[in-house]
């Protein structure tokens, strides 16, 4: 059974940082990309970054370009996501989701999904 925890959401003042965190079991994931994807208030689900372990291909969207890093640590399993010069427009609950075979910026694409974790930043 494949399962996914994030972690590390809370509530931060805008300029702030946060470090989430997403740990998985039954799977490795230098066999599959994952992704961090959230949505916000009012809006829709969007991918933010996305990671494929196995060759350290990474992408964002335009949004979080220069503030966010996704990096992984496949001996623990577990995906992070670096989130700098938070904005309140980044204000949304962040889930963490598998893809395959390939890193893809398309939310319908990803499989399996954690439960999410609220990040809050204010202004």
């Amino acid at each position: 059974e494949v399962k996914l925890v994030e972690s590390g959401g809370g509530l931060v003042q805008a300029g702030r940082s946060l470090r989430l965190s997403c740990g998985a079991s039954g799977l490795s994931f230098d066999d599959y990309a994952i992704g961090w994807l959230r949505q916000g208030p009012g809006k829709e689900r969007e991918v933010v970054s996305c990671i494929m372990s196995s060759d350290g291909f990474t992408a964002y969207s335009d949004s979080v370009k220069g503030r966010f890093t996704i990096s992984s640590d496949s001996a623990k399993n577990t995906v992070y996501l670096q989130m700098n010069s938070l904005k309140p427009e980044d204000t949304g609950v962040y889930y963490c989701a598998t893809d395959y075979p390939f890193c893809s910026m398309r939310v319908l694409n990803y499989q399996h999904w954690g439960k999410g974790t609220r990040v809050t930043v204010s202004s």
